[in-house]
């Protein structure tokens, strides 16, 4: 079957299962997936590729639709989305865990290329994602090697920062990083987790339904690296060692992410 068409069986199945905004399904339409996935780009499952985790149709269309953003020149991406909407343009975009790059692809398909900017804390991953968007049409993003939780205070302040990665709580400088009005989307919680949308002041002003996204990484955690080192981590949990949660340097539970993947449900200290 022809990629476009197998595109559009896609879409038209998110569309039976979710409330997909127009302007969403149109990019997922047009983007290829297929630049970015390399196994069955247009099942509704998630892959493993390259050291990281692909994410499933469906949830991507979560993300768009809670990020809420403005074509210039049409309406909004998101559940604001209304003919009548006179909100102005969505401007500069971030995403925090660039991964394969489709994400990033299909914000700049609705906002144009030189508005999204993405993230990624393994440089492989930044290469990978750098390469697809390029073979994509897309090579106007720009995607950089940085530790997620710091963001990309050079190109601040953005109106939309996604995190493909979950937290416990909305990362300070992310949250520093917005301009005024604007919100940041990600993934809270440790292994039960919600899609939470964040204003401009930090707080979670809406919650979208259960996710499971695994940890934004620290650095020494990336998967093209030989070895996991947790050097930092230990000494916080050492200093805390009655607490649940790191008191500082640390936006995340220590847990152990595998095992509750795996439905393990314990958390073990080092």
């Amino acid at each position: 079957m022809d990629p476009e068409d197998l595109r559009a069986e896609m879409v038209d199945g998110l569309e039976e299962r979710l409330s997909i905004d127009d302007a969403v399904a149109l990019a997922m339409r047009t983007v290829p997936r297929q630049s970015f996935v390399d196994e069955a780009p247009y099942q509704h499952r998630a892959e493993e590729q390259a050291g990281t985790t692909v994410l499933a149709p469906e949830t991507v269309a979560r993300l768009l639709t809670a990020l809420d953003v403005v074509a210039d020149g049409g309406p909004a991406v998101g559940d604001a989305s209304d003919e009548n909407d006179d909100r102005d343009p969505t401007g500069d975009v971030l995403i925090v865990g660039a991964g394969v790059g489709y994400t990033a692809a299909l914000l700049a398909e609705m906002l144009g290329e030189t508005r999204v900017h993405a993230v990624d804390i393994d440089r492989r991953l930044v290469y990978a994602a750098r390469s697809n968007l390029e073979s994509a049409g897309y090579g106007g993003v720009l995607v950089d090697a940085r530790d997620g939780a710091d963001g990309l205070p050079e190109y601040a302040p953005f109106d939309r920062i996604l995190v493909e990665a979950a937290a416990i709580d909305p990362p300070r400088a992310l949250v520093d990083q917005l301009a005024p009005g604007g919100r940041l989307v990600l993934p809270l919680g440790g292994p039960e987790q919600s899609l939470a949308v964040v204003d401009d002041a930090g707080e979670v002003i809406d919650r979208r339904g259960p996710v499971a996204f695994k940890p934004l990484l620290v650095d020494g955690e990336q998967g093209s690296r030989p070895t996991r080192n947790r050097t930092v981590r230990e000494d916080i949990e050492r200093q805390e060692a009655d607490g649940y949660f790191a008191k500082t340097g640390w936006e995340q539970e220590w847990i152990d992410w595998d095992e509750q993947l795996q439905g393990g449900g314990r958390r073990r200290r080092r």
